[in-house]
């Protein structure tokens, strides 16, 4: 652990004042006392926080926007797929999230709070649920010596329970797809480690789709005498949401035995009109542990009913008949208890599960009904979650296994920093809560946009979604628009790494949306224009809006006209050569090989005056859509260049001998126009324009030559850029936005002046946006730079994670002082990206952390 590791470590737990390291807690991950509070508070973006001549300069986009969001709030009743007027405010509580991929999230906070709700697909709910407990009895000699809530909570309701539990006795330890919490109980000698594990499994599409999570508490007993131990799991039949006290809930106890193991609990009904589902949570039966529940109690009042029940004896009443259905506006909840004996000086531990089952669901506009990917194997009834908690207590351990398994590697490679192991895998919760959907492809399903592979178009269901069905994930849960492509397009390394059928799934669907055509006139908000829904020939923004109807009707983004924009177009060639490379799957590249043709032939239209390079007017990239530019421009010219670079290859690979002349003539016209264009003898200018801030230095100015490098390429016959040409803007990049920007602790910018200042001219020039840092870190690695993209990323996981208390809801962006933008942001998963890089250096032999002396 390096010096800079050991300082964040001393002041994230700086109010600690116990010894105890807990039971099997690793080194690595991002660790936290429980009494810590961040001194950071920071702000959401507002429009306060915009430049006089910026406000100016959109003052019309503004106008519209509030338009539209008066009628889509006040006169439709729904939620803006983007809300400028109310931004999230930062809650600096979050933790890793429940359960596996793409059948709901829980999110439990750092402190124990079930904190961040996305049971219906895609759509939030932020409700700290009070009674949602863990509670801890200790017994000696047949009486209750200490009874606790596991809460340094005081809330004001429930003040039968004994709250308000010291957090300077506590840590909080996040190595996601698992968590712990080390609880010391003052004045006991015990010590309590409750382990947090989700199915969230690399290369498993069985287990890694099932709604269920782990808490395995293991206790620890440092007295001279034996102690009988009671953990108590409550739990509220909703999820804080008003549709609680709709009435009709339900809870009723289970006992299910098969294959030779049993477990028992409570079901909790939440019988809603819209998505219904049941929660569980349940235990496993051991010879020396006891398990028992109490079926319904009210979470309103004092509830001391409840606590006494446990207090009595260590055990609850556990009666044997369902509740009756709630009435509106009543509330109810379940307890689960288990307790067993732990001797002196020795150690024991219990096991509770908490599953959710909403195996059809709907999205906003309710026109068709889905299939969550779990039901393949659990049944599409509603009433699979005995089976699912069975499922999860009695092979958690081989998930843990094969998550051990994936990680040793990585955690044991001593040439990397801990920080960056804890990055790696914790920026990795959004897969699950990034308003995930996993939904098996119904029967009757057309996926080609109705064109099939004799005219150029893609089968009705290719094998590969047949098998595993539709994925798609939130641009942020703040920005709530399914499979963002242009973001993705950063985010994909991640899937493509770990999950690659779910990665080429979704390439898929973006194909097939390709030739797809809307002609629906529609306002775009950024000038006033009306376009067609759709183009066809071009790459969708985006899938659809969760509040709507995602894959029916995509492009949810109407802030520009879709058509106009370059770099989507690239991305989608740029991904399938990327994960052609990482799978070698062929069938994949003959399919998409007619797609790509069709969308490079949109692009070349751009080519205007000939020299085999595109030109942008106006807002045309997505990705930096407020960033004006004109002519050819490093970030777009670069992709199109790399691009050009692909098909040559694809042409070759294709035998398609014609294709590959014709792109050989335009890579070779098109790499000496952006270097006459743009390259000023130390890097590539932002545009062609010739105009005041054309110079500017943008970060990502070489995403082109990254997406080579990452797909095997970039030298000999398909190099894009000079080898030289790359390594000094890279070398620029770092010297200028990296360190001349917040003394080097942040990040890259977005945009510096040559003369160290940051870029001011929009509302994204002067941000640092952490998965293009992520990105540009990647790039460095691949080209030998290791220190400079290793202390580039690491001023944004530090700045993040450490300083303004935003983990596990990683923003889009942040400025220098005092604000952020969007939440919970899909583009940081590009930290895979530097993974990629990494597993890819030359001659690099992985060292243990033994070997260069690591403690």
């Amino acid at each position: 652990m390096d010096l800079n590791d050991r300082t964040s470590l001393a002041e994230l737990m700086s109010r600690y004042v116990s010894t105890e390291t807990g039971f099997g807690v690793p080194k690595d991950g991002w660790r936290i006392c429980l009494a810590h509070e961040f001194k950071e508070k920071r702000k959401p973006f507002q429009a306060k926080d915009v430049s006089i001549s910026n406000m100016i300069m959109h003052l019309s986009l503004g106008v519209r926007y509030l338009r539209w969001w008066y009628k889509k709030t006040q006169v439709e009743k729904k939620a803006p797929f983007i809300d400028m007027f109310r931004a999230l405010p930062l809650n600096q509580i979050y933790g890793a999230p429940l359960g596996g991929i793409g059948g709901g999230s829980i999110t439990r906070g750092w402190r124990g709070d079930f904190c961040r709700w996305q049971l219906n697909p895609g759509m939030y709910h932020y409700k700290t649920v009070t009674a949602n407990q863990f509670t801890v009895c200790l017994r000696r000699g047949g009486q209750t010596v200490y009874q606790q809530v596991l809460s340094t909570e005081r809330p004001p309701t429930l003040h039968g329970w004994n709250w308000g539990y010291c957090g300077e006795y506590a840590f909080y330890h996040a190595l996601y797809p698992r968590a712990w919490t080390v609880y010391h109980l003052p004045g006991q000698n015990v010590t309590l480690t409750c382990r947090q594990v989700s199915p969230v499994i690399p290369h498993n599409y069985k287990d890694s789709s099932l709604p269920v999570a782990m808490f395995v508490w293991d206790i620890e007993n440092k007295n001279d005498y034996a102690l009988d131990v009671s953990i108590m799991f409550t739990m509220v039949n909703g999820s804080g949401h008003e549709d609680d006290k709709s009435g009709g809930h339900w809870n009723e106890p289970f006992h299910l035995e098969k294959e030779g193991e049993s477990v028992s609990g409570v079901l909790l009904h939440h019988q809603t009109p819209v998505n219904p589902y049941t929660l569980c949570i349940a235990a496993r039966e051991k010879s020396d542990q006891e398990i028992s529940h109490q079926t319904a109690f009210s979470p309103k009042g004092t509830c001391s009913a409840l606590w006494s029940d446990l207090i009595t004896d260590g055990r609850l009443d556990s009666p044997k008949d369902s509740s009756t259905p709630t009435q509106k506006g009543e509330e109810v909840a379940a307890a689960l208890a288990v307790s067993c004996s732990v001797p002196a000086n020795n150690h024991n531990s219990v096991e509770f599960s908490l599953a959710w089952d909403m195996p059809k669901i709907t999205f906003g506009s309710r026109e068709r009904i889905y299939v969550r990917r779990y039901t393949r194997y659990y049944g599409t009834k509603g009433d699979a979650a005995p089976s699912l908690s069975h499922y999860a207590l009695t092979h958690y351990s081989k998930w843990e296994e094969s998550i051990d398994e994936w990680q040793r590697p990585i955690l044991q490679d001593g040439s990397l920093p801990s920080w960056y192991k804890s990055a790696l895998f914790n920026e990795l919760y959004f897969v699950v809560d990034g308003g995930t959907v996993w939904v098996e492809l119904p029967e009757d399903a057309d996926i080609s946009g109705g064109l099939r592979p004799e005219d150029g178009g893609l089968p009705a269901q290719p094998e590969v979604v047949k098998e595993y069905g539709r994925f798609a994930y939130l641009e942020g849960q703040e920005y709530r628009m399914y499979n963002t492509y242009d973001v993705h397009f950063y985010a994909s390394f991640a899937l493509i790494m770990l999950w690659p059928k779910l990665a080429l799934s979704l390439q898929y669907d973006i194909a097939g949306s390709v030739v797809q055509h809307d002609p629906t006139k529609r306002l775009n908000l950024m000038d006033g224009q009306y376009s067609p829904v759709k183009t066809r020939d071009v790459v969708p923004h985006d899938i659809g809006d969760p509040d709507d109807e995602p894959w029916v009707r995509v492009n949810a983004y109407l802030i520009h006209d879709t058509a106009d924009w370059k770099d989507l177009n690239l991305k989608f060639v740029l991904q399938v050569f990327r994960d052609y490379h990482l799978t070698q799957d062929e069938q994949y590249l003959k399919d998409m090989w007619p797609i790509c043709q069709t969308v490079m032939e949109t692009e070349l239209k751009f080519d205007k005056d000939g020299d085999g390079l595109i030109e942008n007017s106006g807002y045309a990239d997505q990705t930096y859509d407020g960033w004006k530019v004109t002519g050819p421009s490093a970030y777009c010219g670069g992709l199109w260049l790399a691009s050009v670079c692909m098909m040559c290859k694809m042409a070759r690979m294709l035998n398609c001998e014609s294709v590959y002349q014709r792109y050989r003539d335009i890579l070779e016209r098109g790499s000496a126009a952006f270097d006459r264009l743009l390259w000023n003898g130390k890097y590539y200018n932002y545009d062609s324009s010739g105009q005041s801030l054309s110079n500017s230095v943008m970060s990502d100015q070489c995403a082109g030559h990254w997406f080579l490098r990452a797909s095997g390429l970039g030298d000999g016959d398909y190099q894009a850029f000079p080898k030289e040409k790359i390594c000094s803007a890279l070398k620029s990049v770092f010297d200028l936005n990296v360190m001349s920007f917040a003394d080097g602790q942040m990040g890259a910018v977005n945009g510096m002046r040559p003369e160290g200042v940051p870029d001011r001219s929009s509302v994204q020039s002067d941000e640092v946006w952490v998965g293009v840092v992520y990105g540009l870190a990647a790039t460095m690695i691949h080209e030998g730079l290791v220190e400079e993209g290793l202390r580039t990323a690491e001023g944004c996981y530090r700045a993040v994670w450490e300083r303004m208390g935003m983990a596990f809801q990683t923003p889009e962006a942040y400025c220098e002082k005092g604000i952020y933008r969007s939440l919970a942001y899909m583009r940081p998963l590009s930290i895979w990206a530097m993974q990629h890089a990494l597993n890819n250096r030359p001659n690099h032999n992985k060292t243990t952390d033994e070997d260069v002396g690591q403690d």
